[in-house]
């Protein structure tokens, strides 16, 4: 069986497709586009698909990821061109690998989050995200199907800045961009927890709710705080990148020397 692991996004209105919306829509599309799918075993057969840590209803992602299983050899990209045809408009498929690593859940290790405040002056967002970073915890409540819990946010968060808005964003009211680095821990800290966090402890409230997005999840480095694309080792682990790499390789030996 072939495995390919697929990045697509949720833009616009589809921010508001619940995942089970999602998988309904893309398995319309596994159909449409006559895609070879592998299926599970017993009474109930059905395609081998694996979502990984899908983004909450309401906010939009540039970067979602799921895996699936083919019972026939296809081409990546040209599957991918067949099912973004097939999904709605929004809901795209922006890139395909084949899948030459495991573990690949295991290098979604943090988040880059983009949260739209209206209404909101920069430079009270930037008091805001100062006392935030200032503290050593930052515990906040929130009510899951085993109840309410306690949790700290600081500690999930890598980097948060205030940005000012693009300058052709439409209206001219006041409003500034948090841009956000959060670690994946248990329980998972969502941006919403972020800003009741801020709300916390230093008083932010948005007037409107923020318009939220996942720009990248990935393997976080330590040292940067930056969220690097999960799909790399795939790309670079393929026999044709290392075709590639051997040809260049070979052809830097065979340069004559002092030609350079």
């Amino acid at each position: 069986m072939q495995r390919i692991r697929l990045r697509y996004t949720k833009r616009g209105r589809l921010r508001f497709t619940s995942h089970r919306d999602f998988q309904r829509a893309f398995e319309r599309a596994l159909r449409r586009a006559e895609v070879p799918m592998a299926y599970s075993a017993g009474f109930t057969p059905h395609p081998k698909v694996s979502y990984a840590n899908a983004a909450p209803t309401g906010t939009g992602s540039e970067a979602e990821f799921l895996e699936i299983q083919l019972a026939e050899v296809r081409d990546p990209q040209q599957l991918r061109e067949l099912l973004d045809e097939s999904l709605p408009d929004g809901l795209d498929i922006t890139d395909a690998v084949e899948a030459h690593t495991s573990s690949f859940a295991d290098r979604l290790e943090a988040s880059v989050w983009e949260l739209r405040l209206d209404g909101v002056e920069v430079a009270d967002a930037e008091r805001a995200v100062a006392a935030f970073l200032a503290a050593e915890t930052v515990e906040v409540q929130r009510r899951t199907k085993n109840g309410l819990r306690t949790f700290d946010t600081r500690a999930a968060v890598v980097r948060l800045e205030a940005l000012d808005a693009p300058a052709d964003r439409p209206g001219d009211g006041a409003c500034a961009i948090l841009r956000l680095v959060v670690r994946h821990l248990t329980p998972a800290v969502r941006p919403d927890d972020v800003l009741s966090g801020l709300r916390a402890t230093a008083d932010l409230a948005p007037p409107v709710p923020a318009a939220v997005t996942r720009l990248a999840q990935g393997l976080l480095d330590e040292e940067s705080g930056t969220v690097t694309d999960p799909l790399a080792p795939d790309r670079d682990a393929s026999p044709a990148a290392s075709t590639t790499a051997a040809g260049q390789s070979a052809g830097a030996a065979q340069v004559p020397e002092g030609s350079v």
